[in-house]
């Protein structure tokens, strides 16, 4: 099989084992060997405890699977000084990971950061 077909069906096995679980990291490095991906899941994992993950659209050429994702999750830590809300929360993001060798290598991820902070209560929604 082509790599760029085997790189997405690793990208939806990754996204089903991290989805509304604990994140450990012994489970992240199954899947990742990107240093910040990793401390970024464990950060986000304290905040939105068992976040799940759904993928909307994905796209794949060579090494590189671009995902456009939702997180859900219920704000239950501390994130950046602002104690937990308890409130649900849903944040699009656009992620692209590079593989090798099935691990991700490096990524890049873009978030709706102004949507989340909305969605607790930080700043005001904007029409």
């Amino acid at each position: 099989m082509e790599q760029t077909p085997k790189n997405k069906e690793f990208v939806i096995r990754y996204f089903n084992a991290l989805s509304g679980v604990v994140k450990t990291r012994e489970l992240i490095e199954e899947y990742v060997d990107d240093t910040n991906l990793k401390e970024h899941i464990l950060f986000f994992d304290s905040v939105l405890p068992c976040y799940e993950l759904f993928i909307d659209e994905m796209t794949a050429e060579g090494n590189r699977v671009v995902v456009l994702a939702r997180v859900n999750g219920r704000h239950e830590g501390e994130f950046n000084g602002m104690p937990p809300t308890y409130k649900a929360v849903e944040i699009s993001a656009a992620i692209c990971y590079q593989i090798e060798n099935n691990k991700i290598v490096s990524h890049w991820l873009i978030a709706d950061q102004v949507s989340l902070l909305e969605q607790l209560g930080v700043s005001p929604v904007t029409a």
